[in-house]
């Protein structure tokens, strides 16, 4: 049986990945092509847990170095539970985040060691990589405009719809994860395709689908 392939929507808070893949899912879906959907953290039932401990706005910081650890604990249940048994069984996945954000928020945000972090990814993936990922490039101003504006139009109290502990960082965090994101592009140019991420929804789209042209 053929491998399944591995699609990873990567990019800064505010990007419209999420969206992006909404909508390519509707595409596969109107193509009668077998899919998944997951995403980091919180593809598993563990990783719900370590997301909500995460992600949540609270009074006790999460500190640095547990954030790393955690999301490294995050991936490898992710990938061991979810996503390699998936491709074994030839499926497309299409997972919004996966090791490149360590790289890019703990990394060159946070400033940990880029090789400690690699030996990290390298760990909790046992080495599988992406076949495709799909970069959505958004300055940071943009980005932090629509995070504040999706917050106030928020009507619940869910976590994915109010700004979590990263959108609140400051603009130079963000600036350096934005920095990173596109330095691991320029490092990987086969497996990254850049999407400019500026425009509406429907501008967007089609350029997703012309990056994965001859994947789906």
């Amino acid at each position: 049986m053929t491998r399944g392939k591995l699609i990873t929507f990567e990019g800064i808070d505010g990007c419209g990945k999420t969206t992006q893949l909404r909508m390519l899912e509707r595409i596969l879906t109107g193509r009668n092509i077998p899919f998944v959907s997951t995403r980091e953290p919180g593809g598993t039932d563990l990783g719900k847990m370590i997301r909500a401990a995460l992600l949540n706005v609270s009074p006790h910081s999460v500190d640095p170095l547990a954030e790393l650890l955690l999301y490294a604990a995050d991936r490898a249940q992710h990938v061991r539970e979810f996503i390699a048994p998936n491709l074994a069984k030839g499926i497309l996945v299409l997972s919004d985040r996966f090791y490149d954000a360590t790289t890019a928020y703990q990394g060159y945000g946070r400033g940990f060691d880029l090789t400690l972090i690699n030996q990290l990814n390298n760990l909790a993936t046992g080495g599988l990589k992406p076949d495709v990922t799909l970069l959505f490039d958004l300055d940071v101003a943009t980005g932090m405009e629509r995070i504040h504006r999706r917050s106030g139009d928020a009507a619940d109290n869910t976590t994915d719809a109010q700004a979590d502990r990263l959108d609140r960082e400051p603009l130079e965090f963000h600036e350096r994860v934005r920095n990173g994101y596109l330095e691991l592009a320029h490092q990987e140019p086969k497996r990254y395709r850049i999407i400019p991420a500026s425009g509406s929804i429907e501008t967007v789209r089609p350029l997703v689908t012309e990056a994965l042209r001859g994947i789906i």
